[in-house]
């Protein structure tokens, strides 16, 4: 994998086909080499347990 830079997420493997030939594409998108589909990977936030007293 090339260096993405510092604002983009780098996944480790395609969530399609678990391959690890990713390829960085325009915006936040990520390129498969071996099942050729495109992907963005987007953080949604972090979820604190709620504590019942």
């Amino acid at each position: 994998m090339s260096d993405p830079g510092p604002t983009r997420a780098t996944p480790f493997h395609c969530p399609y086909c678990g391959e690890e030939d990713l390829r960085p594409e325009e915006g936040a998108a990520w390129l498969c080499a071996d099942c050729r589909r495109v992907f963005t990977v987007q953080f949604e936030g972090l979820r604190i347990p709620e504590v019942s007293r």
